[in-house]
């Protein structure tokens, strides 16, 4: 059965938990992890991922949950540094690279057609509303155009910068939106922008 939305976060979330502290998250380190404040939505998503057998709960112990259906992913590149703020230069050393230091592995379950995928860390909080946070891992897959409010990762050839925001095409200008109340919005001309990657997954290092 395939899975979307944020039954794969909270899904991701539990077994990147598991994977790195070798025990299974609470209820409520699920909801801190995935910005869900209400542990009763916290509990609805995991009864609903219970239910379509991505996991099992043993309910008698508070850390009780086991992932029923493993990681059998994709390595992908990590090409550099996107920014989820303000616009960074690239390319440079520390940005977007050229040529990867390092690879991640995509979890299987992601779904859909997982060619042409990279990696990028972000910095910046301007997505946090889309439960996209500074030092988060961006899957991209490589694309040269995007539908009104998708996530991508936008080249902006005049300033020789790139940033993640949410695209919208009005008029003659291109609106790049950030998923965040305390910043405005990016306007620019058409062809001064370049699409190279739409945003489909975000994976987040559980912190100690």
């Amino acid at each position: 059965m395939p899975i979307s939305g944020k039954r794969k976060r909270v899904l991701d979330f539990i077994a990147a938990f598991i994977e790195e502290k070798n025990y299974p998250p609470t209820l409520r380190d699920i909801g801190k992890g995935c910005g869900i404040t209400s542990t009763a939505v916290v509990q609805y998503y995991v009864k609903v991922l219970e239910r379509d057998g991505f996991i099992h709960r043993d309910h008698e112990v508070s850390r009780g949950i086991t992932v029923t259906r493993k990681r059998s992913g994709s390595t992908v590149p990590v090409l550099g540094t996107i920014a989820a703020g303000q616009p960074i230069p690239v390319p440079s050393a520390d940005t977007w690279a050229a040529t990867p230091e390092e690879t991640i592995e995509v979890p299987g379950y992601l779904g859909g057609d997982l060619t042409n995928i990279y990696a990028l860390k972000v910095k910046g909080t301007s997505m946090i509303d889309a439960l996209i946070d500074n030092g988060d891992i961006v899957i991209m897959q490589s694309a040269n155009n995007a539908e009104d409010g998708e996530t991508v990762a936008i080249w902006l050839k005049d300033r020789q910068e790139v940033t993640l925001k949410k695209i919208y095409h009005e008029a003659d200008k291109i609106r790049l939106q950030p998923a965040n109340t305390l910043m405005q919005p990016i306007y620019s001309e058409p062809e001064n922008v370049e699409v190279q990657g739409k945003l489909i997954a975000v994976l987040r290092k559980v912190s100690e």
